[in-house]
């Protein structure tokens, strides 16, 4: 309990969005610093700098007062570093005229710049040499352009995505695996997919940049349903014709331009065959529901006025029926 209530500290230490948290450290830091205004702080350096409190390691000996120096000195440039990136925050998020995954994006590079400078001031201010960490990072660097090639790719992917916007949040998207959803969330390293059946898929960014995507509402909202039908050859064609249309153009979502249109598409072996195109204003929403409605229409009228849905039929014809077998 103890370590889980430690950890939920930090968290909420280094979240941008925990303002309480930001009050309570700026409390802390102004107590510490009019402290140390006082004649009562020099005794208390001193006690906390006696070689009884000291830590040494290796050739390097620490103090209790340098430890807890540091420390609170890393708390005051991390809290700096946290009203800054709230401030940036706010600020590219009042950007009307850039679309929501530009400045996500934006404010996610932001974020990244400030406590990475952040942590540079802390390294300098505690006096650690910059030079002797040249080697180290070169061979961190080396081990996670293996270790982390994966999370990389995906990264560079999304800032690809963001940049290109060619993926919005609340778009329509289809991949080739056969994942179909509408955008949520995009992520530095994947975006949220939620399912037509309610599931929320995590696909990876470069999955969208290696992979062909049908992005349903790239450019525009509208999509296109097709129907087909076939009628008996006794039927009048002209008048099915007519009936299809009009059963599409009743549904309150058929979009009025383009219109629908109807086509005779062959003579089958029991029908003559249709086929209805029909385009719907929201794709979003979705078009099986049209689709049953124009349907149900199709079916009516076709009832009302006496045309025939056939069933697949074959003419079957047996010779030498008298002859008597073998």
């Amino acid at each position: 309990m103890f370590r889980k209530s430690i950890t939920a500290f930090f968290s909420a230490l280094f979240k941008t969005e925990s303002g309480w948290m930001r009050w309570i450290i700026a409390l802390l830091l102004i107590a510490y610093f009019a402290f140390q205004n006082t004649s009562y702080f020099n005794s208390v350096r001193m006690w906390l700098s006696h070689e009884n409190l000291t830590l040494s390691l290796g050739a390097r000996s620490f103090s209790a007062y340098e430890i807890l120096n540091g420390l609170i000195t890393v708390i005051a440039v991390f809290w700096v570093a946290s009203l800054i990136a709230v401030w940036a925050q706010r600020s590219v998020g009042s950007l009307d005229s850039i679309k929501v995954s530009t400045r996500s994006l934006i404010t996610s590079m932001l974020k990244l710049a400030i406590f990475a400078i952040a942590g540079i001031v802390c390294l300098n201010t505690l006096g650690i040499d910059m030079s002797s960490l040249a080697l180290l990072s070169g061979a961190i660097g080396i081990g996670l352009g293996f270790g982390l090639q994966k999370i990389t790719s995906n990264f560079i992917s999304g800032i690809i995505l963001l940049f290109e916007q060619s993926m919005e949040e609340g778009d329509l998207v289809e991949l080739t695996v056969g994942e179909q959803g509408i955008v949520k969330r995009m992520g530095a390293r994947y975006t949220l997919i939620e399912t037509f059946d309610g599931k929320e898929v995590m696909i990876p960014n470069e999955d969208f940049i290696t992979n062909r995507v049908t992005n349903w509402t790239f450019s525009n909202e509208q999509g296109r349903a097709e129907i087909r039908v076939g009628i008996g050859y006794e039927s009048d064609v002209d008048l099915a014709h007519q009936l299809m249309i009009e059963a599409a153009k009743k549904h309150p979502r058929c979009s009025k331009n383009p219109e629908p249109a109807c086509f005779v598409t062959d003579f089958g072996d029991s029908s003559i065959n249709f086929l209805l195109y029909f385009w719907v204003d929201d794709v979003v929403s979705g078009r099986l529901e049209p689709k049953s409605f124009v349907y149900r229409e199709i079916w009516r009228s076709f009832q009302a006025n006496n045309i025939s849905i056939p069933y697949p039929q074959s003419d079957v014809t047996i010779k030498n029926w008298d002859k008597k077998p073998i």
